[in-house]
Order: structure tokens, then sequence, then C-alpha cells
């Protein structure tokens, strides 16, 4: 009878603590919905993949100022928990938490496999921070904060004195669209191709081609007029309407694709970030978080208000039941015309008389921001950027 009792006691116990476990799983989930909303609202460049189930807080993040605001916010609540989260970047890295890029231009994508949606990509010499490993694909973190998977291929893996080591080396960046690194100066064989931007490490010699060295260690051959001394190259950029519209113009052509930011093919936000980035500023991926930055001058279409290098955003207007939803941009480059990756990269008009009359962006327009300036980074901080203040701002 006592036995029968005491069983009868302990599941009664059960059900109480169950019972209370239930009451506080919907409280436990706002705050972690409340905390996200603050701390990582953008799962583009925050992880913040918190669960509760019965007393146990799982799941992973790279947010450790909001996970520690959560566990205090439920210690003051007397919500006893399990703290099973994982923070990255993940413990099994063993201290390779950055990479650099080692090919031409790295494809990031959505999940860690090739048939993914590709994401953004990276050019050769970028910085990523690595935040963890699954098979042969990495979660990396870009210097604008974009998070997505990369093939090991494409990368070096390194530890934080590796990276310092590679950020002490001499660099020099391609200045033309594409070109190769050779085997040797007879240019018989290919060891990379290159494309705009590209960052690699070179001792300055006096001949017609430079001896390079890849972050993975490849070394190769590049012609001399091809590339500029870091330092020159940081020094020569300047966002003036000059420089904008022909490295815009430089591009006209270049087939669109979804998540391209580099010379080989472009969607339409990376064909700006990219223009941008080429000329000395660095802003935000995608077209949805551009329209965040800079100065509103228009939205009326009064296009006398624009100035060259002012963005123009388009999609559909908000609606009584419905956020608004950007879904492209362009370049403004005077004569009421702007530059845009649509299909390939075109120059489209808002004049009905033009030939390049573009009737269906006019119709979709939402307004128009100048980024010029008004966003920081800029590349003047490369440098800084390869040690990765960005991405702990």
């Amino acid at each position: 009878m006592t036995n029968y009792i005491s069983r009868f006691l302990t599941l009664i116990l059960f059900i109480i603590l169950l019972s209370c476990q239930e009451d506080n799983s919907g409280q436990v989930e706002k705050l972690i919905l409340d905390i996200k909303s603050e701390y990582a609202p953008d799962k583009r460049v925050a992880v913040w993949e918190i669960e509760w189930s019965n007393g146990i807080l799982s799941g992973e993040t790279d947010q450790m100022e909001a996970l520690q605001i959560l566990k205090g916010k439920l210690d003051g609540l007397n919500i006893q928990f399990d703290d099973q989260v994982k923070i990255l970047p993940d413990l099994s890295l063993e201290g390779k938490t950055f990479a650099v890029v080692t090919i031409s231009v790295a494809n990031i994508r959505s999940a860690a496999k090739h048939s993914a949606e590709l994401a953004t990509q990276a050019l050769l010499g970028t910085p990523l921070k690595v935040l963890k490993k699954e098979s042969s694909w990495y979660l990396v973190q870009t210097p604008d904060q974009y998070i997505s998977w990369v093939d090991s291929g494409g990368i070096q893996v390194m530890d934080e004195q590796e990276l310092s080591d590679w950020n002490q080396l001499p660099k020099a960046v391609f200045t033309d669209y594409s070109g190769f690194a050779y085997a040797d100066r007879d240019e018989k064989e290919i060891i990379s191709d290159l494309v705009a931007g590209n960052i690699i490490s070179l001792e300055w010699t006096e001949s017609n081609h430079q001896e390079i060295l890849l972050p993975d260690g490849r070394v190769g051959f590049v012609k001399n007029d091809q590339l500029m001394p870091f330092e020159a190259w940081n020094e020569s950029r300047k966002l003036n309407s000059e420089n904008l519209i022909q490295t815009a113009k430089a591009m006209m052509g270049v087939p669109y694709l979804w998540g391209g930011t580099s010379i080989k093919g472009v969607d339409c936000s990376g064909f700006t970030k990219t223009i941008y980035f080429l000329n000395g500023q660095v802003i935000p991926r995608d077209a949805s978080q551009q329209i965040w930055e800079g100065e509103e001058v228009d939205e009326d279409k009064s296009w006398e208000n624009l100035e060259v290098g002012d963005l123009l955003f388009f999609g559909e207007k908000a609606t009584g039941n419905k956020k608004e939803r950007v879904v492209h941009v362009g370049m403004w480059i005077g004569d009421n015309s702007f530059i845009h990756s649509r299909g390939r990269v075109r120059i489209s008009s808002f004049d009905q008389e033009s030939p390049d009359y573009d009737e269906y962006e006019l119709n979709r327009y939402l307004r128009t921001k100048r980024v010029i300036g008004k966003i920081t980074p800029n590349i003047k901080e490369v440098e800084s950027m390869m040690n990765f203040p960005i991405l702990n701002p």
C-alpha cells in the first residue's frame, strides 16, 4: 500500500512539473522571438535558431550577447532549463574559424550542396568568418555579414595566426575585368582565372609579369599592367559620376545570375554592390537591405532630384494588409536613365521617346535613395575588413 501511494504521489508531482513547463512554454517562446526581433531579425546576417521544449533550451546561434540576455531573463523568471545551445563558431573547428577565398569567384549557397540556391559570391582574397562545417561545406560569413555555405574547394581555412600571417603579406588588386594567372611567364599553363577586384599577394618587381601567391599557397604569374599595388588601388577609389558610370557601362551585357556579384554574372543588387565596391564603397548585399541605407531623395518620380549613383528601388507598394516588397534595384546615370541587371546588364529610360523606355520598371517604381558616402565601411577599410571588425561591429 505504501509503495502504491509513493508511486501515485510521484506521478502527481511529474504531472504538476510537466504542467508548469507547458505553462512556461508560451512565455519562453515569446522571449525567444522578442530577442530574435531585436538582435537577429535578419537570418541572412545572423544565426538565431533557438528552440524550447520540456525545459530544454536547444539550437544554435552566433549571437552570444543575445543568448546571455535570454538566459538572464529565464533566470529572473525562475524558469529552470537545461542549456543545450551550440555557440558558433563551432568548437569542432578547433580554432580554424577563418578562411580566405582561393578562386576567382566563390559561389556561396543557401544550403550545403551544389544544387542549392546561389545566395551570394565572394572574390579571390576575400576573408571569411567560419561558423561551422558540414561534410565538405563550411557555413561562412562574408565581410558584409552575409551568412551562407561554401564548398571547401574554394577557400583556405585558417586559424587566427594563419590569417594574421596572410594579412601581413604585401597585396595587389587585379584591375582588368577578366584575365588569368599563369604557371610561368610564357603563359603556357593557366593556374587560375581572375576577375576585377581579386586580391593576391606579391612582392612588386620590375618585370612584365609579377610573381604572385594565392591564399592556398599556389604560385603564379600575372601581367604587370593588370595589377595595382593594394595601397595605390585603395587610394585611387573615388565615388564620382564619371567612375560610377564607367564601371557600370563596362559591365553592359553581363548575364543576369541570381546570387551573382561578379563580372561572371550579377543579379540586380549584386550589380549595384559590385559597382560601388569597385569604386570604393561597401553596400549591403540585397535590394531589400540596400533600401534601408542612405538618404531618400524621391518617391514621386521627380527625376530632376536624382544624381548619378543614386539607387532606384522597384517592387510592390504596401497596402492595408500587405507589407512593401522590394524586388529590384538599379543605378541612376542621368538623362532620365538608369542601369540595372534584368536578363542582362542594360540601360533603361523613363523617357517615353527613348528607345530604352521601360514602362515595366516605371510602373513598379518605389523610391530612390542616395548612398554615396552615407554607408560605412568604405573600401578604405578593406585592410581592416580582412581582420573582421565588420563582422563584430
